[in-house]
């Protein structure tokens, strides 16, 4: 039986108790229903992760006794930063929890001009707060012990002229001549640029060509934003990465 994954973001050491955060806490007595004795494993999202044990569980506290370090999971060889224009509704929900599994390194949120909606203040920092929840939720489940970065989101002018020159840039466009399979082998970095509902507008698509990207397509079928995305990520994995 699969040993459960938990998110302690604080140094871990054999011996110690700690407490579980809120989350991590609401996910053993509601979701697992774990009891004290039972084995899980937990891990601080900077590489480190121990054996563990439930302790206590009351409530809305949670306590563990870690427990030896344990072997981790080897991050992706690929390191690839998506950058993705913020999609309606919850899409970005499931572009974050797959591109996880997937083995990106890094998203990027970007408001683009086909962006439809807009957060700030309050709600963009409770948004970052989910965002980041089904970052670390998709950790847990698929072992990852490093978390991905989840920048703050951007405009995407102002983005592209202080993002970095160097490595591999791809922009997703259903128009592209080029294809995934047309792609020289991208070294070990990669940026990926795709935009929400509707692409990249015409000005956008310009000033990314001016910024060294390359327009690539997948395939004939004309895509949404989160089925190209996980598709790209998926395809590049499996012809440089891990996937094999």
């Amino acid at each position: 039986m699969r040993v459960p994954r938990l998110y302690l973001p604080q140094p871990l050491a054999q011996g110690e108790i700690l407490g579980l955060g809120e989350q991590a806490a609401h996910h053993v007595t509601h979701v697992l229903r774990l009891h004290p004795g039972a084995a899980v494993k937990v891990f601080n999202g900077q590489g480190c992760e121990h054996e563990a044990m439930i302790l206590e569980v009351r409530r809305a506290l949670v306590m563990v006794e870690v427990g030896k370090a344990a072997a981790s999971i080897p991050e992706p060889r690929l390191v690839i930063t998506l950058a993705q224009g913020i999609p309606r509704g919850d899409r970005m929900d499931l572009i974050l929890q797959k591109a996880v599994e997937l083995g990106v390194t890094a998203v990027q949120p970007l408001w683009t001009a086909r962006s439809q909606t807009r957060f700030k203040d309050d709600r963009l920092e409770k948004r970052m707060r989910h965002w980041q929840g089904v970052v670390i939720s998709a950790c847990e489940q698929c072992g990852r012990a490093t978390l991905p970065a989840l920048e703050t989101p951007a405009e995407y002018p102002s983005w592209l002229n202080a993002g970095r020159r160097d490595g591999c840039r791809v922009l997703l466009d259903p128009d592209a001549q080029q294809s995934l399979g047309d792609m020289q082998p991208p070294g070990d970095s990669i940026l990926l640029l795709v935009g929400p509902e509707g692409g990249i507008s015409v000005e956008e698509m310009r000033l990314a060509a001016a910024a060294g990207f390359s327009v690539v397509r997948l395939g004939p079928r004309i895509l949404r934003t989160e089925t190209a995305a996980l598709a790209m990520l998926a395809g590049l994995q499996a012809l440089w990465g891990d996937l094999h």
